[in-house]
């Protein structure tokens, strides 16, 4: 993406207000869980739906919303949150969005599993942590929580035991263990069943390991 691009989209107070929304599997109606999917950056949601296949717990509805220039927020997701907006809040709003969608569409909350990979996976945790609630699960490959060292951590509510998976490589170039580890203590804190798995010698990608992780916890939505 060019200077010129990037400065033209930030200008906008809401640039992902009209970025669409990708789905695959069977309709709202006759799904049995959904999952709001997030790609990471300088990718699309053409890119991340294939996990579904990966994934491969039926009769689930995937959803991947579409980041506006193939990023959800323009800088590190460890610097000031302001150095991120409008951005970050416009793509929390496309994901509540979708949640509604989800809602409306007749599948209930704690059958929606919020998922995402790097940027996708620190704006899942995140969005999960401002909305504090039972979900299905929440599947954070390579994430952490947004913004930097210092910034307060007092969400509200509570995960009611519901089940998080991050998975990061001691080898990421991108997240670093330390903020993936303290965002599963965020989550504790909070209500959730996390299942922290750190790779010894893993970069920044997904393995095997991580897709059984999601899989069991999609299914467990969908067995709901």
């Amino acid at each position: 993406m060019n200077a010129d691009s990037h400065a033209h989209a930030r200008s906008h107070a809401d640039p992902h207000g009209a970025q669409p929304v990708l789905t695959l599997g069977p309709a709202l109606s006759d799904a049995r869980a959904a999952v709001i999917i997030l790609h990471g950056r300088g990718a699309d949601a053409n890119d991340i739906l294939p996990l579904a296949d990966e994934i491969g717990v039926p009769h689930v509805r995937w959803l991947a919303p579409d980041a506006a220039d193939n990023a959800w927020y323009p800088d590190r997701f460890m610097q000031p949150i302001a150095n991120n907006e409008p951005w970050l809040t416009s793509a929390l709003a496309l994901v509540q969005r979708t949640v509604e969608q989800v809602i409306s569409g007749g599948v209930p909350i704690e059958r929606l599993v919020l998922a995402g990979f790097s940027q996708g996976a620190c704006l899942a945790l995140e969005y999960a942590a401002r909305n504090v609630q039972r979900y299905g699960g929440v599947i954070a490959f390579a994430g952490g929580l947004i913004g930097p060292d210092d910034t307060p951590r007092d969400y509200a509510g509570s995960f009611s035991g519901t089940p998080v998976f991050i998975g990061v490589g001691d080898e990421d170039q991108h997240i670093p263990v330390s903020r993936s580890t303290e965002s599963a203590e965020v989550l504790r804190r909070l209500g959730a069943h996390v299942d922290l798995r750190v790779y010894k010698g893993l970069p920044h990608t997904i393995i095997d390991d991580q897709i059984q992780a999601a899989r069991a916890i999609v299914a467990a939505a969908a067995e709901a």
